[in-house]
C-alpha cells in the first residue's frame, strides 16, 4: 500500500490516490499524526501548501514526527516520491540535496513547462528514454531550485538530475526554465534512486480526463517498480 501522506494544507493527496489508482496502485491518505501503518510499501509527500508555507514552505512539515519514520524507510528502501510542497519537504528534510526558494519571478505560477529526461534508469523515469521530452503542469511559488556549484557538480556526476526545464525541442535554455531553477533543474534523486523529488505535479498528467496529457504516469509507475 502506498501511504500519501496529508498535512495540514495539503491539497495534492486526493489527486495523488486518485491518480494511483488509475494506474491499479493501491493508495491511502495517512494523516501525519497517525504515522506510516506497517504495511506502507511506499511514501507520497503531495503537493500543496504544509502549514501554510510559514517560515519557509515545506519547513514545518519537515520537522513532523512522522518525517522521521520516512527517513527511516527510505534509508531501508522504501520508494518516497516529493511532489511539489512534498519535493521542498523532501529537501528540508535531507533526503534530497539543494533546496527550493522564490521563484525568480516572485510570483505564483500555473503553467504546463516540457521536461527533459536526464536520467532513464531509475524506477521513476524507467517509463521513458534518456532525452524525452514530456510535459506536466506546474503550480508553485517557491519551485526555483537552489544548491552550491558544487552540489550541483556532484548532482550532475552521479547522474541524479532526474529533469531539466527544457523547450519543447529539448534544448535547454533560460527561456525554457519558468522559475529561475539552477542548471534548469526539475527533480533530483537522493542517495538512493528510490528517494526522488520534483517541483512539476505528474499527477495531474495521468488522469486522460484532466485533459492535460499523460506524461506523468511513468514517474508514477516507480511504484509498481
Amino acid at each position: 500500500m502506498i501511504s500519501v501522506l496529508q498535512f495540514g494544507g495539503s491539497n495534492c493527496d486526493r489527486d495523488a490516490v486518485r491518480a494511483l489508482a488509475h494506474l491499479g496502485v493501491d493508495a491511502e491518505r495517512v494523516w501525519f499524526e497517525d504515522g506510516l501503518p506497517d504495511e506502507t510499501d511506499g511514501i507520497v509527500l503531495p503537493g500543496g501548501f504544509s502549514y501554510g508555507d510559514y517560515l519557509r514552505a515545506g519547513a514545518m512539515a519537515a520537522r513532523a514526527p512522522v518525517m522521521a519514520e520516512v527517513r527511516e524507510r527510505a534509508a531501508n528502501g522504501t520508494p518516497v516520491l516529493g511532489i511539489c510542497n512534498g519535493a521542498q519537504i523532501g529537501c528540508e528534510t535531507g533526503l534530497t540535496p539543494g533546496a527550493f526558494t522564490t521563484n525568480a519571478s516572485a510570483r505564483f505560477q500555473c503553467e504546463h513547462v516540457h521536461l527533459r529526461v536526464e536520467n532513464a534508469d531509475t524506477p521513476w523515469t524507467r517509463s521513458y528514454d534518456e532525452g524525452d521530452v514530456v510535459a506536466f503542469p506546474i503550480a508553485h511559488g517557491e519551485g526555483r531550485f537552489e544548491a552550491t556549484d558544487e552540489e550541483l557538480a556532484r548532482l550532475d556526476d552521479e547522474n541524479r538530475v532526474l529533469f531539466r526545464y527544457c523547450d519543447a525541442e529539448g534544448t535547454v535554455t533560460d527561456d525554457a526554465n519558468p522559475n529561475g531553477s539552477k542548471g534548469n533543474v526539475a527533480g533530483v534523486l537522493g542517495d538512493r534512486d528510490t528517494v526522488a523529488v520534483l517541483m512539476p505535479h505528474p499527477e495531474r498528467a495521468t488522469l486522460p480526463d484532466l485533459h492535460a496529457g499523460t506524461d506523468g504516469q511513468g514517474v508514477l509507475r516507480g511504484f509498481t517498480v
